[in-house]
């Protein structure tokens, strides 16, 4: 595995580890609130950072898109669950 291998799986696994517990916040939040926008958005100003710090492109921007919205989904179905047992 070379070094931008490792790094863009870094980068993407900050994206969806990162999501699952502002996902499960956000699930409690009221929809459109201002929590709710905050649990969706505070990881994109680490991912940017991230990004820029492994000098990737604007081309990675849809896979780490991706894995935040797997892990707002993941989070959000988990706090389903806790709720229902």
């Amino acid at each position: 595995m070379t070094v931008t291998t490792f790094h863009l799986v870094i980068l993407l696994s900050f994206a969806l580890f990162s999501n699952i517990p502002l996902g499960y916040l956000r699930q409690g939040a009221a929809k459109r609130s201002a929590k709710w926008m905050l649990y969706v958005h505070l990881s994109i100003p680490f991912l940017y950072l991230l990004r820029n710090y492994y000098n990737f492109s604007w081309r990675v921007i849809p896979f780490t898109l991706s894995c935040a919205i797997v892990g707002q989904l993941v989070g959000g179905r988990l706090r389903r669950r806790m709720e229902r047992a």
